[in-house]
C-alpha cells in the first residue's frame, strides 16, 4: 500500500515536471518565436510606410491651384466670374471647354500666376476647366472643375443705341431697352454711367420698366465724345434676375445740324452750327393726317424702303393699305409709330412748298431709284446723320410723345430728371 502511494506520487511529480517542461517550451515558443518573428515584421512594415510617406511628401508639388467659380456652381457670370490662380508655382496649361466640346480661348498672365478667358462666355452653358501648374522644382499639380453659366431665364440684357464707334447727331440720346422688366431701377441705373468730354451733366430717365434713356439738358456739344459704361454684371434687376453685361461704348458727336420744318409755310430750314445752309420746299401731312409737332430725332436711314399704310393703321374698306410704295427713296425714321422724312417721286413737283398731301410724313422732292444726287431728298439724306434733329412746328397736330422714338427732348429738364431712379 505504501509502495503504491510512493509510485503514484512519483508518477504525479513526473507528470508535473513534464507538464511544466512542455508548458515552458510552449510559452517560450509562443513568446520568443512570436516576438522575434512578428515584432521584427511589424517594425519593418512601419519603417517602410514612413519611408514611403516621406518620399511622397518630398515628391509632392508645392503649387496650389484655385479655380473660380467652385465646382458645381450655377448662375455664374459670363464676364468676370471665371479665373484660375496659383500660389507657390506657375500655371503651365489651362484648358477650358464647353460640354459641346468647344474650346474657350484664354490667356495665362505673364507672371504665370493667373488665367482667364479671352472673351465673354455663353449663357446657360456648362464648362469644364483643367489646370496644370509646376512649382520651383518642376513638380506638377493638377486641378479640375466645372460650372454652369447664368441662364437667359435668370438674366437680363440691355439692347442699346447708338452703336460703339458710331458718329451721330447732337440729338442722339443713349437709349437702352431691357429684355425683361426691371423692378430695382435704382440698382440698374447705378450700374450705368454716361459721360461726355463736353462736361455736360447727363441724367437717366425711365420711360417704362424696360426702357431707360440718357441725355443732357441741351443737345450734345458738336465734336464731343460720349462714353457709356455698362457695369451690370451680377446686378439684380428683378428678383432672381441678374445682369450679365460688362461693356464700354463710345461714340462721337458730329456737327450741330438742326432742321426746322414749318408745316404752315411748307418749308424746311437746315442749319449747321447755327448757320442756315439750305432751305428746302416740303409737303407735310394733309389736314386729315397732319404731321406731329415737336423735336424729333432721326433714328434710322434707308436709301430705299417699302411703306405700306396697313402697317400704321391706314387701310381701306378691304383692309388693304391706303398706299403701298415699295421703293420710297431716302427715308429717315422720326418716330416708332411711322413718321418719316423721305423723298417723294410720285407727287407732282408743284406740291412741294405749296400743299401738304402726306399721311403724316414730311416729303421732299426726289427721283425714283434714289440715284439723282441733285434732288432735295438726296441732298438731305446725304447730309444727315442718325441723331440729327428735325423740328416740326405750326402743324395742326399735337406734339409727339417723348417715348415715341428717340424724342425725349419734348420733355422739359425738370420732368426728365424726375424720371431718374437715382
Amino acid at each position: 500500500m505504501e509502495k503504491r502511494v510512493m509510485t503514484d506520487s512519483k508518477r504525479r511529480r513526473g507528470l508535473m515536471a513534464a507538464s511544466a517542461l512542455l508548458g515552458g517550451v510552449l510559452v517560450l515558443s509562443g513568446c520568443s518565436g512570436g516576438d522575434d518573428k512578428g515584432g521584427s515584421s511589424a517594425q519593418s512594415s512601419k519603417k517602410s510606410q514612413a519611408e514611403v510617406d516621406e518620399a511622397a511628401a518630398k515628391d509632392t508639388s508645392k503649387a496650389r491651384i484655385a479655380i473660380t467659380p467652385k465646382g458645381g456652381a450655377d448662375n455664374v457670370s459670363i464676364n468676370r466670374g471665371t479665373k484660375v490662380t496659383v500660389t507657390e508655382g506657375k500655371l503651365t496649361e489651362v484648358t477650358m471647354t464647353s460640354t459641346a466640346g468647344d474650346k474657350v480661348a484664354g490667356t495665362i498672365a505673364a507672371d504665370g500666376k493667373s488665367w482667364k478667358p479671352d472673351a465673354q462666355l455663353e449663357r446657360s452653358t456648362t464648362y469644364k476647366i483643367s489646370a496644370t501648374a509646376a512649382d520651383s522644382e518642376g513638380r506638377e499639380a493638377h486641378e479640375n472643375g466645372s460650372f454652369t453659366t447664368v441662364s437667359p431665364d435668370n438674366s437680363f440684357i440691355g439692347n442699346f443705341t447708338p452703336d460703339d464707334g458710331s458718329k451721330v447727331g447732337v440729338g442722339m440720346p443713349v437709349s437702352i431697352n431691357f429684355d425683361k422688366p426691371i423692378t430695382d431701377k435704382a440698382a440698374v441705373q447705378k450700374g450705368i454711367t454716361v459721360t461726355s468730354t463736353s462736361g455736360q451733366e447727363v441724367v437717366g430717365h425711365w420711360f417704362s420698366p424696360q426702357r431707360l434713356d440718357f441725355r443732357p439738358q441741351e443737345y450734345w456739344k458738336g465734336g464731343s465724345t460720349v462714353t457709356m459704361k455698362l457695369e451690370l454684371d451680377g446686378v439684380e434687376g428683378a428678383e432672381g434676375i441678374y445682369g450679365v453685361q460688362d461693356k464700354t461704348v463710345t461714340f462721337t458727336v458730329g456737327r450741330n445740324q438742326v432742321s426746322t420744318v414749318d408745316a404752315k409755310s411748307k418749308t424746311m430750314t437746315v442749319t449747321q452750327d447755327g448757320k442756315t445752309v439750305k432751305t428746302i420746299p416740303i409737303s407735310a401731312g394733309a389736314p386729315d393726317n397732319p404731321t406731329y409737332n415737336g423735336q424729333m430725332v432721326i433714328s434710322e436711314k434707308f436709301k430705299e424702303t417699302r411703306m405700306n399704310g396697313a402697317t400704321v393703321g391706314f387701310t381701306d374698306d378691304d383692309g388693304k393699305g391706303e398706299y403701298d410704295i415699295k421703293d420710297v427713296p431716302h427715308a429717315m425714321r422720326l418716330s416708332t409709330s411711322g413718321t418719316f422724312i423721305h423723298g417723294n417721286y410720285w407727287g407732282d413737283d408743284s406740291i412741294f412748298g405749296k400743299a401738304n398731301t402726306s399721311h403724316g410724313c414730311v416729303g421732299l422732292n426726289d427721283a425714283k431709284g434714289a440715284n439723282d444726287p441733285n434732288q432735295p431728298g438726296a441732298w438731305f439724306f446725304n447730309n444727315s446723320l442718325v441723331g440729327d434733329v428735325v423740328i416740326v412746328q405750326n402743324s395742326p397736330d399735337k406734339t409727339i410723345k417723348p417715348d415715341n422714338g428717340l424724342n425725349g427732348w419734348n420733355m422739359d429738364w425738370a420732368q426728365w430728371k424726375a424720371g431718374s431712379a437715382v
